[in-house]
């Protein structure tokens, strides 16, 4: 009888040494466990006087996150086992399923802001899951026409429909921050997967005549922007959070004030578990302690490039490139959103910010790359 280590070393035996599954990359792995667990501990800080002031209960914030959070490392476990190319035949469904909730959010929802669909008690983001639908499918849709990325039909105008489209349905829900991620990621992507310079370059043009003409004519845009120049103009209204976020980053110093220490949380500063957990995390950190979680998340983000680079599938490459570029583009505009850098618009912090259906899609899109990553050590 054959022995077991005669069986693993013979190449037409089931139990062949290159079958077996790779291991993910074990810094990324970590780095995301990291960012978790810091995350939500800054959620148990932030989020309990609004969590009390908003349900009665201080915990009921943070004892949702924690479901979601299981549920997303559950999602991001399976996600890792299989390899990323294997999720291709999915992509088109997925996509379509993920464009009909944006259109089914807008007919059905009771919500004013028309963001969220609800099934019984359990409410979830529909756009979550077209943000990650858009990174497949541009990343399917580029590796099966590769060879016709520099002409202006199949190269640029069908890409860019394939991200524009659910990036418009976002924006008319009045997601505008969801709108401008969409469209962010797709338009990097399609740089980024050989699209034609040319046709990239003027549409950034066009994009910059249209920012500044909705500068020069619209009211409302006009208003957003005077304020950010100097939030004091409209303190009672819509200059109140830019500025207390300030407030809150400045008072607390070099080191913070302490974990749990906030001031600035006990309703001075609006939505304090979700948009503006980064300013509350550097009043009881301080300076020093926030470079340090930024400097994690730069970790992260190099590590999902070199991962993307590393992959020897495109579909793979450009699938970690995608959600990684999302990942990158949310923590900088939230940051400038909190600094007062950019004009104030609704943004989560990943890993962070309140929010189950954000934080267990950005577990499983983490489970894709560590999947890639797979790949990548298979070489």
């Amino acid at each position: 009888m054959t022995s077991v280590k005669n069986r693993v070393n013979d190449p037409e035996t089931p139990l062949k040494k290159e079958k077996l599954l790779k291991p993910v990359d074990f810094p990324m792995l970590f780095i995301v466990l990291l960012l978790l667990a810091v995350g939500l501990m800054m959620l148990l800080s932030a989020g309990h006087a609004a969590s009390l002031s908003k349900t009665g209960d201080s915990y009921f914030f943070i004892r949702r996150q924690l479901i979601w959070a299981a549920v997303g490392i559950a999602g991001m476990f399976v996600a890792s086992i299989f390899p990323a190319k294997l999720y291709t035949m999915f992509v088109p469904l997925f996509y379509v399923f993920s464009v009909s909730l944006l259109v089914l959010v807008l007919i059905v929802s009771k919500d004013p802001e028309k963001r969220w669909l609800y099934i019984g008690s359990v409410q979830f983001q529909p756009s979550e899951f077209a943000k990650l639908a858009v990174i497949m499918a541009l990343a399917q849709y580029m590796k099966k026409n590769r060879n016709e990325m520099k002409k202006f039909i199949k190269g640029f105008v069908v890409p860019f429909l394939i991200f524009a489209v659910p990036a418009f349905l976002v924006g008319i829900e009045t997601h505008l921050s969801g709108a401008i991620l969409i469209f962010g990621v797709g338009f990097i992507m399609i740089v980024v997967g050989g699209s034609n310079k040319i046709f990239c370059g003027i549409a950034v043009v066009l994009g910059i005549i249209g920012v500044v003409a909705a500068v020069l004519l619209v009211p409302y845009i006009q208003k957003r922007v005077e304020v950010w120049l100097n939030p004091t103009v409209d303190l009672l209204n819509s200059g109140h959070q830019p500025y207390q976020s300030l407030i809150t980053i400045g008072s607390g110093g070099l080191f913070g004030l302490g974990y749990g220490k906030s001031r600035q949380k006990y309703l001075f500063l609006p939505e304090p578990q979700n948009d503006c957990i980064f300013s509350i995390t550097a009043e009881e950190i301080g300076f020093i302690g926030v470079v340090l979680i930024i400097i994690l998340f730069a970790f992260l983000i190099w590590r999902g490039i070199y991962i993307s680079v590393k992959s020897n599938n495109m579909f793979s490459s450009l699938l970690a490139m995608g959600i990684i570029t999302r990942v990158a583009l949310q923590v900088i505009l939230n940051l400038c959103v909190v600094t007062n850098s950019t004009p104030t618009t609704g943004i989560a912090l990943p890993f962070f910010s309140y929010g189950g259906t954000a934080l267990s899609v950005l577990l499983v899109e983490m489970g894709l790359v560590l999947g890639v990553s797979r790949d990548m050590n298979s070489k």
